[in-house]
């Protein structure tokens, strides 16, 4: 019914953590410049240093991934250690892996998946959760959507949450990770996998995040930096939730116009998040729908009726982060009915998670209402 298979810790500071894990010689380091130059650098530690930025922005690429891997194909290491986003854990995970000859094979499971290296994850975001999670995801270049590879062998050994390295975190990446992390607990929530242990840690994590979200709505971003141990908790509540449950329709339909148009995942999750809430109760209007609407409902202050919960939702969200036209960010209308196809091929892990299943007419009908 539930399994945390990872050893959590918490340290106030990166030093404090390097001191407790004994960082040396025989650790690899996947991490950025920005995180680096102030809480890594002043340590002198003998580490191999991976700058991830040097390779691409934004979020990982199967060719990403692969010029990192070839350029340190000579390391010598025991043990890889991720600081950073949602991009340097993913790319991290396959590094636990040992070099491959070709990562996309990892992905597209064409070869065993069997971890070499230990593996110990510190986000410095609050939204993917990924450090207690058993998924990769990457762009794969050639056929221009994310993929993800779900297996244990790539889970962290050991994740490390430390708030001091989300105070250089700008506001915009904050929003976006921050609603992701509450997407997560939301279908976690609502998945047919879902137990009551599983949404214990959803329940916890929305709880946490609302009043948050709430904050900021009313007295502006800077309102964050005094709960940024609480959200980097339920980040990680969230994953605990959907790496148990799993996540949905929200991430599945997201998937193609993130690999596509190259919109952040935060972001591009944001953009269908109450649109499938809205259709999942129209499709049943019983079930967890109403508990999770009631739970809404309380933290926003508002009626529990769907129509009015996921307005007020939305009102708070939207001072976060803005919900746009798909067209905005480049999609064609005729792409409404190749995404869908992309989805029903590539992401059903995500879609047997669906509180109600959905049709390809109905996938195409999303895309459309929202093109």
């Amino acid at each position: 019914m539930f399994t945390v298979k990872t050893n959590i810790h918490q340290f106030g500071t990166f030093a404090e953590f390097a001191k407790a894990f004994e960082l040396g010689k025989n650790d690899l380091v996947i991490t950025q410049s920005f995180i680096y130059d102030p809480y890594i650098k002043p340590l002198g530690l003998p580490c191999t240093f991976v700058m991830q930025e040097k390779y691409g922005l934004g979020e990982p690429s199967d060719e990403m991934i692969q010029n990192i891997m070839n350029d340190f194909a000579g390391a010598e290491y025991e043990r890889v250690v991720a600081v950073g986003g949602g991009t340097v854990i993913d790319i991290s995970k396959i590094f636990s892996l040992g070099h491959l000859e070709n990562v996309t094979d990892a992905f597209e499971r064409k070869i065993p998946i069997v971890k070499k290296k230990k593996l110990v994850i510190i986000p410095t975001t609050c939204g993917t959760g990924s450090e207690v999670t058993n998924i990769s995801i990457a762009e794969l270049k050639q056929k221009h959507t994310k993929l993800g590879l779900a297996d244990n062998n790539i889970l962290a050994d050991d994740a490390v949450l430390v708030p001091e390295l989300l105070k250089t975190l700008p506001f915009k990446p904050y929003a976006f990770s921050a609603i992701d992390a509450l997407i997560h607990a939301t279908e976690s929530y609502l998945s047919p996998k879902a137990t009551p242990y599983s949404r214990m840690f959803s329940v916890e994590a929305i709880k946490l995040i609302m009043p948050i979200f709430c904050g900021i709505a009313k007295e502006g971003p800077d309102y964050r930096l005094q709960y940024l141990e609480e959200m980097l908790r339920a980040s990680n509540y969230a994953g605990i939730a959907f790496g148990n449950a799993g996540c949905a329709a929200v991430h599945a339909l997201s998937y193609p116009l993130g690999g596509t148009y190259h919109v952040a995942h935060g972001e591009s999750n944001y953009q269908f998040f109450t649109h499938i809430l809205n259709f999942y109760v129209q499709k049943n209007s019983n079930g967890a729908i109403v508990e999770l609407n009631k739970l809404y409902a309380e933290l926003l202050g508002c009626e529990a009726k769907a129509e009015v919960v996921y307005k007020k939702l939305e009102e708070v969200l939207d001072t976060m982060a803005s919900r746009r036209p798909l067209k905005e960010f480049g999609m064609k209308e005729e792409e409404c009915e190749a995404f869908a196809d992309s989805v029903l091929v590539s992401q059903q892990r995500l879609l047997n998670n669906n509180y109600v299943p959905m049709s390809r007419e109905e996938i195409v009908a999303v895309y459309r209402a929202l093109y």
